[in-house]
Parts: structure tokens; C-alpha cells; sequence
């Protein structure tokens, strides 16, 4: 039990930042949390946990059980959405649920591993994206995007989870399978695709939490946006009028008025564009044995 009381209080399980993973690169990007101690036995734990191989969901031995494992993620995930990561312990997911911190080990060994559980569960794909799996490719990454931003800013906490080396549970791989399963058919390695598919999800996990800290900033400082720009504004223009600064001072006036989701979009769509540039040029280039001798790209499952 010592063990457990020390991985909740480990501070790299649960606030280390690093890269995440969501929908569209859960399993190749990041999928969950590997902070904390406890080694291999805690990776163990968290991945039987994550794949049902504990018998947890609902403990046979002791009183009859009043909880779900499910019901101790969601909760869990409920409050870190409240109060931050910072927040999240045993003992308030515990009093949220209205039960003993104690009950709680009975499905969970720590916090660490419950911070795995979590990291999994907020990442099961919509049922738009699920419904629209094997469509074409262009239209399922751009539900994937869209599924991406929306775990980003509705679970901020999650870009503060260290996911540099991810647990892969069930709900990260349906979200990558949904997205790998439409780029079948396509000229581009296995490598290519899942590289594809980390540079569209590091696109929308960036813009999300330029989003996120943006609000963060203005809750410490009480400054909201509108104060923070229009006190910078007198030093700015001075600055531009000056001379010294003549490509910034020949922008037009409304260059910084796109709000994140326009920004993001623009950036979309030129990723997108340009990854239908390279399956076209691909596509129509001639294989071999053809006039110009030159060699195809390789196809699906060639570069994995």
C-alpha cells in the first residue's frame, strides 16, 4: 500500500508536460501516461487495468461493491476538468463518489494508474467518426482533427500528461485505427501514414493549447485579453511607426484578427493539401517497367 500512497503524490506522474496524443495519433504520438515510479510492475498494472485483465471492474472479494472501475474514471476525469490536473488525488475522486478513499484501492492500485485510465477513456473517437470510418481519407482526417480539438479543449489537463512514451489502451487504438483504416489504399508507407498522421495531431494539439494557456493567462492574472493587448498597444505602435520594423508595419490591419479555430483550419487544409499533393503525384507516377523507367512509391503495408 506504501508503494501506491507514493505514486499519488509523484509529481512526474501526473504534471510532467510533454507531447500528446489524441484521436488522430493517440497510438502513434502519445495514448497514455507513463509518469511516475513503481517501474515495470506499474506499467503492468495500468496496462491490465487498461485492458481488462484484473477482474476489477467489479471486485469479488469483500463487501458487496456500490462502484465501477468505469464510474472511478469518469469521476476522475470529472474533476480534473473542475480543478486541474493538480488537483487529482485519490482521496477527492474518492469524495466525489461519496465513498472512503480506501474503497477506491480495492479497484485501483494508485493514482498513477487511475491517471492511465483516464488518459485512455477521454480518447474513445465520437460516434461521428466511428460512423463515418471507411470513408475516403480526406474527410475521415478532418473528423479526426475535429475529434482531436475537442478532447484537447474539453480535457485541458491532458496537455499536461507526459505521454512521450504512451500506454496504449483500447480507445487510443480505435481512434488510430479509424484513421489508419482510411488511408488504405494510398501510396505511402506504413511509416509515411502514421507520420501523417503525428504532424495533423501535433497541428491541433499546438493550436489547442495556444488556446488553453490563453485562458489560463488570463484566469492568474486577471487580465483578460482585451486589457493585455490594449496595454501593449502604445509601445507597439510606437515601435511600428518607428521605421525599424517596415515588413511588420505593411501588414493590413486586421492580420490578428483570426480567432484559434480560423488559424487552425487555414493550417489544416494546407497539411491536408499538401499530403493530396504527394498521393496524386504518387498516384499517377509510372511503375516500373514503364517508358520511363522510373520505380512506383510503395504501397500500403510496403514501409511499416
Amino acid at each position: 500500500m506504501a508503494t501506491e500512497h507514493t505514486s499519488e503524490h509523484t509529481p512526474a506522474a501526473t504534471t510532467a508536460d510533454g507531447t500528446t496524443g489524441g484521436t488522430a495519433g493517440g497510438a502513434a504520438n502519445g495514448g497514455g501516461a507513463e509518469g511516475g515510479t513503481g517501474g515495470v510492475p506499474r506499467l503492468v498494472r495500468s496496462l491490465d487495468l487498461l485492458w481488462g485483465r484484473t477482474g476489477k471492474a467489479r471486485p469479488a472479494r469483500g463487501p458487496k461493491p456500490g462502484l465501477t472501475l468505469e464510474e472511478i474514471v469518469r469521476a476522475a476525469v470529472e474533476l480534473a476538468n473542475s480543478e486541474g490536473l493538480a488537483a487529482l488525488s485519490m482521496r477527492k475522486v474518492a469524495a466525489r463518489l461519496g465513498v472512503g478513499t480506501m474503497s477506491l484501492y480495492r479497484y485501483i492500485p494508485g493514482k498513477g494508474e487511475l491517471l492511465d485510465l483516464m488518459v485512455d477513456h477521454v480518447q474513445l473517437p465520437s460516434e461521428e467518426l466511428a460512423a463515418h470510418s471507411g470513408s475516403d481519407w480526406r474527410s475521415t482526417l478532418e473528423l479526426v482533427a475535429a475529434d482531436s480539438w475537442k478532447l484537447y479543449t474539453d480535457n485541458p489537463w491532458l496537455l499536461q500528461v507526459n505521454q512521450a512514451r504512451p500506454l496504449l489502451g483500447p480507445n487510443s487504438l480505435a481512434g488510430f485505427e479509424i484513421a489508419i483504416k482510411a488511408l488504405d489504399g494510398v501510396p505511402l508507407s506504413g511509416q509515411e501514414k502514421t507520420a501523417a498522421l503525428v504532424a495533423l495531431d501535433n497541428l491541433v494539439q499546438g493550436s489547442a493549447r495556444t488556446l488553453v494557456l490563453a485562458h489560463q493567462a488570463a484566469t492568474e492574472s486577471g487580465i483578460s485579453d482585451e486589457e493585455f493587448w490594449r496595454t501593449q498597444y502604445p509601445y507597439l505602435e510606437r515601435a511600428v511607426v518607428s521605421g525599424d520594423y517596415p515588413w511588420i508595419a505593411a501588414l493590413p490591419e486586421d492580420t490578428f484578427d483570426a480567432d484559434d479555430h480560423t488559424l487552425l483550419q487555414f493550417g489544416l487544409s494546407t497539411l491536408l493539401d499538401g499530403l493530396d499533393r504527394l498521393i496524386t503525384t504518387r498516384s499517377s507516377a509510372p511503375g516500373p517497367g514503364s517508358p520511363s523507367g522510373s520505380a512506383s512509391a510503395p504501397g500500403p503495408g510496403t514501409g511499416a
